[in-house]
């Protein structure tokens, strides 16, 4: 059985996916800079900075594939942003490299395009417009993805991940959910599949009211099971305790997109023409 190793094992998505991965992957090795509250005593664990390259390395030997859900998981100041994600995402692909990691799956997010307006149905080929800090590294971290795989090799798959969760929580979240099980078959294509070297796929399951063009990922064999429609009416109970967010409800990204926003606010009105 291959080596995986997973980063960000002590956040949300990392806590998980920790449960749900040793049975496909029984030689998981985790990581993050500091060990799960919860660690079992049957998980294998090494801590790292990904904004140290050396200790990069020292995760990455002997490994196979990479799940990569290290770094900074919410908008940040430009130096918390810079350290986790840029730097630690340059650092995480470049130790791959060297120490011969074949396949890398790398947690990117819908913040990189968060400022389309939700009218407008999106593929993975879209020019980027990202909805803040975090947005801007998760942009790069698919352009650095994309350079290894061109030109060294590495098997890459970014994941535009939406709203990973048991349920979507609220209306916008009904367009973008992905349950836990589906992003674990959405790994799994990038760590097995055959045909892989460079692909962009979103992570959200079967939601009616979509956003994104995810044909892509469904070439390549991803059947989701989550239905967001199932949850129609919590998340709706749940959207009327909100209050009203006119830049936020209308571009995909939500509150990433009315945080620090002091653009002209006709911008909006001209976005409804285009």
């Amino acid at each position: 059985m291959p080596r995986i190793l997973m980063t960000g094992a002590s956040g949300g998505i990392g806590t998980s996916l920790r449960k749900l991965l040793p049975p496909i992957y029984p030689d998981l090795l985790l990581s993050d800079i500091k060990p799960p509250a919860d660690l079992g005593a049957d998980e294998k664990f090494k801590a790292a900075d990904l904004a140290d390259l050396a200790q990069c390395e020292a995760i990455c030997e002997g490994v196979d594939g990479i799940i990569h859900f290290g770094g900074y998981s919410v908008e940040g100041t430009w130096d918390q942003i810079l350290q986790a994600n840029i730097i630690g995402g340059y650092n995480l692909f470049e130790a791959a490299y060297r120490k011969g990691v074949k396949r890398v799956v790398f947690a990117s997010s819908n913040h990189a395009v968060g400022f389309y307006p939700r009218h407008h149905k999106i593929g993975t080929d879209v020019t980027p417009r990202p909805d803040g800090r975090y947005g801007v590294s998760k942009v790069f971290g698919e352009a650095v993805g994309a350079l290894y795989a061109d030109k060294h090799g590495l098997k890459v798959t970014c994941l535009r991940i939406g709203n990973f969760g048991d349920m979507p929580l609220d209306q916008r979240r009904l367009s973008i959910w992905l349950k836990p099980d589906d992003l674990v078959q959405l790994c799994r294509i990038g760590l097995e599949h055959p045909d892989i070297h460079f692909e962009v796929f979103y992570g959200a399951s079967l939601n009616e009211r979509a956003w994104w063009d995810n044909h892509r990922a469904y070439e390549f064999g991803y059947r989701p099971t989550g239905r967001a429609e199932d949850f129609r009416e919590h998340a709706m109970a749940e959207q009327a305790k909100l209050k009203p967010d006119p830049v936020g409800d209308y571009f995909q990204g939500g509150t990433f997109c009315s945080m620090e926003f002091d653009a002209d606010p006709s911008r909006i009105i001209d976005w409804k023409k285009r």
